[in-house]
């Protein structure tokens, strides 16, 4: 049914959570998966004193490395064709603007994602991520929960 995924990812729990449900349905599908990472550049600090900007944007940078290393891993394990992209969010090109364009780029069928990601503070002033891709996509988007994966308590 879907023959490529997109799958954003952001080093959280969450987007782990999300790159491990798409990683199972693209070895169940035979799909390709492609991961995207975006470094984020965060201009509500650019004008702080003393604030140098290339520090947070090299620590993202070396976390996106960090995690093409694993997911490509990952995905070579379980014989899985793809390998992570990385984008860069700018004033023009936001974050939700990215997935969109990459998975639009790639040909996706399927973008997955997790619901709540690094960006708690964004979420707030601007809406979450996801929330934005959703309505946004003209394709399928499958949204991985916070609590997925996680050992609940109660009634089954």
């Amino acid at each position: 049914m879907y023959k490529r995924i997109l799958v954003a990812v952001d080093g959280s729990e969450t987007s782990r959570r999300a790159f491990e449900a798409a990683l199972d349905l693209a070895k169940a599908m035979g799909s390709t998966l492609q991961p995207f990472y975006v470094v984020e550049n965060t201009p509500m600090y650019f004008d702080a004193p003393g604030y140098d900007p290339s520090i947070l944007r090299n620590q993202m940078i070396a976390q996106g490395k960090e995690l093409a290393e694993d997911m490509d891993k990952a995905m070579s394990e379980r014989g899985v064709q793809g390998a992570m992209v990385t984008g860069e969010a700018s004033s023009l090109d936001d974050v939700p603007t990215l997935v969109l364009n990459a998975a639009k780029a790639q040909g996706a069928d399927l973008i997955v994602m997790g619901t709540h990601g690094r960006r708690g503070f964004q979420r707030l002033i601007l809406g979450s991520v996801a929330e934005r891709c959703v309505r946004q996509s003209a394709l399928p988007v499958l949204l991985i929960p916070t609590a997925a994966g996680s050992t609940q308590t109660g009634a089954e």
